[in-house]
């Protein structure tokens, strides 16, 4: 096998033992086979490319395409044109999986299942990591930048993982570097040929720097190893010795839930991260739309799930066991057969753009008929999606109750049971003082439970001075909440996390739900439901009524009728409400209302007493055409500003690795790229080229000016001496080692200037203005025949730099 083979098949090991880091997230591990092979398959495109040979760009794009096609086939084989052609629809597919796969992160504790999404997330990265490594170690010959690919690739893994073994993948991926940097050296010493190290041996009698079958030493190699071990024993104890880095690379989070069962629990994090995100859009772009045949569409909250954990830091969903979806959902906790109630029906039709693991729902919900993978959470009465599962483009049928308490049943509510009062009244002991006092002030003279609500609500609603704000920080923990307190400024985040946490101060069960605010009636009865509708507010519990709504929110949603002054007594013409324990589904047409919302009424839709049909979203999501430009155009800004760097190890790969050839002009060509390649150097350290001088003089200036020392020196006039051989000597004499002594030249030259300047020469190299001279002379040619516009003069090579 050839050095390149090697080196290739050293930099496909690398990655895959990178990747084994992500072994841990994921349950089962089957994914790393699928991209093994799919790797393989990119790696073996990069061996051809350089085997016909392509242009080393042209080679990593190849390999990008290839990928595409792959990830097509595998992923989304039903949307592309042909099954194998990747088109509009195959690359929405895949932005859509995508998106699912982020939100499946964020929801599962670890180990995840391996939801499509989660698949194509760690074969597509795994592939365009190794497609980096690739590229960098074996295209481009530099192997050591090829271990930051290979770092991003362990860093998500550790970020993610529970810390476990973290120290153990860090240890594999470390050695995969090791590996690739060895065989990396091995090629360059192959090249160089045999290396004499020293003095001859005291047993074998032959040079300590050649073995006993007269092969060249490994004594380079042995240095390496040692620095490397060095490095890799510095990298694992000091993290470890000194605390500010406990968090770093190989700490693990320390903060999991927990781990599921194959999707069996679900560990949910902060879903409010993008609320104050939806909140400042400049288009209130629609999520879904619903008809219904509730009487109180200005009550009708579509929840997605409950907060119920307080932890001082942030309000997060408990992880719970899921169940199948039943017929008909449980009849909910708490609510007693007094109270009045009324079954309402729902069609809801969700925009192919909203995707999310949670079914949004009127509570309390009977009965749902969706299509799908859907899992059932009891305790929150929430829909999750199972296999990667989402609401996009979701069309579902909901019958739920609508409860109707009056002030005297609320007031009068029961002794709430032991297990959960200490449950949802739990605070942490860091809340600051003032959240308690304040909560004790505001409810001074309440005599029961729901008097305090009510006058919480009332306190941030009307009372307390309280201005509704999005551009307010979301902070969730207690110093954000004892800030809101003091600055009376935020959104309903604020609002609603501060009136639980207080709600819990008083002994009073309370839990932060998430959803959405009723919408907006559209001309065909319809309701339409936007991102700005996006809501939180608070849920406490009343012995007898259930988990209930409250609104602190000012100028948001509105405020339940049982905790006005004048709260109507609930009674209802047709309640309605289901037998307890019933089991036989609800009818599809629902009972006739006596009433009917002001909106419907006005456009005459109150003639039928059935379920309307669901409505199409008139949004039908990101088009593809827009998700395949930002692709293209996050691509280019990424190579933008390497291309120069990528530009000047091609250009210097070329010119040393010159035809080797015996016939003069080959020696020439050699000779004269050896000694471009010097000037070009030194013009990237800073010493600009002025070829109006013989070779000998700009010799003598490049030592001069770039304060060589004298084995840098004698290898600048050695290459000068050969260019003035193959100038003018009538038969030159041919010189050998040219390639080795620009080395040595590009070496001193490091070495003579400072840090920036040498991150500058290699990240932005001064001689690659020579492509906008080449474009700008091309141009000129065209201009001359073409009678084009002059060219500016910031394109045009200035006169005494012509080489």
């Amino acid at each position: 096998m050839s050095g390149r083979g090697r080196l290739a098949l050293c930099a496909y090991a690398a990655t895959m033992m990178a990747a084994c880091s992500m072994l841990p997230l994921v349950d089962p591990v089957t994914w790393i086979l699928q991209a093994s092979f799919l790797l393989a398959v990119v790696c073996g495109v990069g061996a051809l490319g350089r085997r016909v040979p392509l242009p080393r760009l042209l080679t990593a794009a190849a390999q990008i395409l290839v990928m595409l096609f792959l990830l097509t086939v595998v992923f989304a084989r039903e949307q592309a044109v042909a099954g194998f052609l990747p088109g509009p629809q195959s690359v929405r597919h895949l932005a859509d999986l995508l998106t699912a796969g982020a939100d499946d992160v964020s929801r599962y504790a670890i180990p995840a299942p391996a939801t499509p999404g989660i698949r194509l997330m760690l074969v597509g990265g795994v592939l365009l990591v190794g497609i980096a490594v690739d590229a960098l170690a074996v295209s481009f010959r530099s192997a050591a930048p090829a271990g930051l690919p290979l770092l991003a690739l362990y860093s998500v893994a550790a970020g993610l993982s529970d810390g476990s073994a973290d120290w153990l993948w860090f240890l594999l991926a470390a050695c995969g570097y090791l590996l690739l940097l060895l065989a990396e050296g091995r090629d360059r010493l192959s090249q160089w040929g045999r290396v004499f190290a020293g003095a001859a041996g005291p047993r074998s009698g032959l040079p300590s720097g050649i073995d006993a079958a007269g092969r060249g030493a490994l004594a380079p190699v042995r240095t390496g190893r040692r620095i490397g071990a060095l490095a890799l024993g510095i990298a694992l104890v000091v993290p470890a010795a000194l605390p500010a880095l406990d968090s770093g690379l190989l700490a693990g989070t320390g903060n999991g839930n927990g781990k599921g069962s194959g999707g069996g629990t679900i560990s949910a994090v902060n879903p409010l991260v993008s609320l104050q995100n939806n909140l400042n859009q400049p288009e209130n772009r629609e999520v879904m739309s619903y008809r219904t045949n509730s009487a109180s569409p200005q009550d009708f909250y579509l929840r997605i799930l409950a907060l119920d954990q307080f932890n001082g830091s942030e309000w997060r969903a408990s992880t719970r066991r899921l169940k199948d979806v039943p017929k008909r959902l449980p009849d909910p906790a708490g609510l007693s057969p007094d109270v009045a109630v009324t079954e309402v029906r729902t069609n809801i039709s969700a925009s192919g753009s909203y995707q999310q693991t949670y079914l949004p729902l009127p509570y309390p919900a009977t009965e749902v008929r969706v299509g799908g993978r859907w899992r059932y959470e009891p305790e929150g009465r929430t829909l999750v999606g199972d296999d990667g599962e989402t609401t996009g483009g979701a069309r579902y049928e909901v019958g739920s109750l609508v409860v109707q308490p009056t002030a005297a049943q609320l007031a009068g509510a029961g002794a709430v049971p032991q297990a959960l009062l200490r449950e949802y009244t739990r605070v942490p002991d860091s809340l600051p003082k003032v959240v308690e006092e304040t909560a004790d002030e505001v409810t001074k003279g309440a005599s029961n439970a729901y008097e305090r609500a009510v006058k919480l609500q009332n306190y941030f609603s009307t009372d307390g001075g309280f201005t509704y704000d999005t551009s307010v920080n979301s902070g969730t923990g207690g110093a954000a909440i004892a800030r809101f307190l003091k600055d009376k400024r935020g959104f309903c985040v604020h609002f609603s996390f501060t009136m639980a946490a207080m709600a819990r101060t008083l002994g009073i069960p309370a839990r932060v739900a998430v959803g959405f605010t009723p919408g907006t009636a559209q001309s065909d009865g319809s309701m339409s439901v936007g991102l700005r509708d996006a809501h939180a507010w608070p849920e406490l519990y009343f012995e007898g009524i259930g988990w209930t709504r409250f609104e602190p929110t000012p100028t948001r949603g509105s405020v339940p009728a049982y905790t006005l002054p004048d709260a109507p007594s609930g009674d209802t013409a047709d309640p309605a409400r289901p037998e307890a324990g019933a089991s036989a589904p609800v009818a599809v047409t629902p009972s006739a209302s006596d009433s009917c919302p002001a909106q419907a009424r006005r456009l005459g839709e109150c003639g039928s007493t059935v379920a309307p049909g669901a409505v199409a979203p008139t949004d039908t999501g990101t088009p593809a055409g827009t998700v395949l430009g930002a692709v293209v155009v996050a691509v280019l800004l990424l190579l933008l500003p390497v291309l120069p760097m990528l530009w000047r190890i091609r250009v210097r790969a070329r010119r040393l690795g010159a035809s080797a050839g015996r016939t003069p002009a080959d020696a020439t060509a050699r000779t004269l790229a050896a000694w471009q390649e010097i000037t070009d150097s030194a013009w990237d350290h800073g010493i600009e080229p002025d070829e109006s001088r013989t070779p000998r003089k700009t010799a003598a200036r490049l030592v001069r000016l770039g304060r060589l020392d004298t084995e840098v020196a004698a290898a600048v006039h050695q290459v000068a001496g050969a260019v003035e051989q193959v100038l003018y000597a009538p038969q030159p004499r041919p010189v050998s080692g040219l390639a080795e002594d620009v080395r040595t030249v590009r070496a001193g030259l490091r070495a003579s200037v400072g840090r920036f300047a040498g991150f500058r020469a290699i990240v932005a190299p001064r001689s690659a203005v020579r492509v906008v001279w080449a474009v700008s002379e091309r141009r000129a040619a065209l201009a001359g025949r073409w009678r084009l516009p002059r060219r500016p003069a910031w394109s045009r090579r200035p006169s005494r730099q012509q080489g």
